[in-house]
């Protein structure tokens, strides 16, 4: 089920059934849950920028009428995807396991809307659907909307930030991984269900090298800009006000977020996952550096 026709006749032409609807539409919804033993939710609004109630009615009313479709329905399982974004506090972090504390305050409306998204399934496991939840960490590959497409567009306007010199660490989950978490939630004891788990390629890389590696597979030259963190978030906070004022200017270029992610380091304890539901990251980094690659070439063509 989604938004988009071009993915869905290309979905079509693979012999999947595609449904061209948006998950806050009740009626659509409950067409898409009628007879579904397992329904994994994907969908949400994932981005730096935006409005609250943008992000409130696709990640929170949205997965509501998911749990609603499915209970209706009789779903045997809903697998839903969170985020790890809910962890940060703009303070680095290492091996966050997913029973760590919490932010007092979530880093956006994002991470706000996701964390009562998963109090939204949790509700619902309570009611008698069996649910789990995964938290993948930076997920990218082919098909990539929302990571290197901003880092690539970047590069092309002024320069790729590296502040801190781009030494932070950062940790990745190739979309094949992920699909492999997502398959073995769907087929885990139900002993496991219930819960949240962190999902990466438990391979982190510093930004600068992660970067440099993508570059050199598209055959563009980089363009780093070095910015110190403080001029970094101070140049951030003044384009999100003035685009907050202004919203026909659309996404700032940088948002605060955006710098504590590429300069604050975070990494995931993948360990629960890798004990109860059998995750072993299936595909390498470079690997899914490369298959980024190809298929931006591919699309830029």
């Amino acid at each position: 089920m989604g938004r988009q026709p071009k993915i869905g006749a290309e979905l079509e032409s693979a012999g999947i059934r595609f449904l061209n609807g948006d998950i806050r539409d009740e009626a659509a919804v409950n067409v898409a849950c009628t007879g579904q033993d397992v329904v994994f939710h994907c969908a949400a609004l994932s981005s730096p920028w935006g409005k609250y109630k943008d992000f409130y009615s696709s990640n929170v009313e949205g997965t509501q009428k998911l749990m609603d479709g499915c209970l209706k329905n009789d779903v045997q399982r809903f697998i839903h995807v969170s985020t790890p974004s809910i962890y940060f506090n703009y303070i680095p972090r290492f091996n966050v396991h997913e029973n760590d504390p919490l932010p007092s305050k979530p880093a956006n409306h994002y991470a706000a809307t996701k964390l009562l998204a998963e109090q939204v399934v949790m509700e619902g496991h309570a009611k008698g659907l069996p649910s789990i939840m995964i938290r993948p960490r930076a997920i990218f590959g082919p098909y990539d909307q929302t990571l290197f497409p901003r880092i690539v567009a970047a590069n092309a306007k002024s320069g790729v930030p590296m502040i801190g010199g781009g030494q932070a660490l950062i940790d990745l989950t190739g979309v094949d991984n992920v699909v492999d978490a997502l398959l073995l939630c769907r087929d885990v004891d139900a002993t496991a269900l219930g819960r949240a788990y962190n999902i990466s390629n438990g391979d982190p890389r510093a930004f600068n090298e992660l970067v440099s590696s993508l570059f050199g597979m598209l055959d563009m030259p980089l363009r780093r800009l070095n910015i110190p963190y403080r001029m970094a978030y101070g140049v951030a906070a003044l384009l999100e006000r003035v685009h907050g004022y202004i919203p026909a200017l659309g996404e700032p270029a940088l948002t605060r977020y955006t710098v504590g992610s590429l300069s604050i380091p975070q990494t995931l304890d993948i360990t629960d996952a890798r004990e109860q539901l059998g995750y072993a990251p299936r595909v390498s980094i470079e690997e899914g550096l490369q298959q980024f690659a190809d298929w931006w070439r591919a699309e830029s063509c």
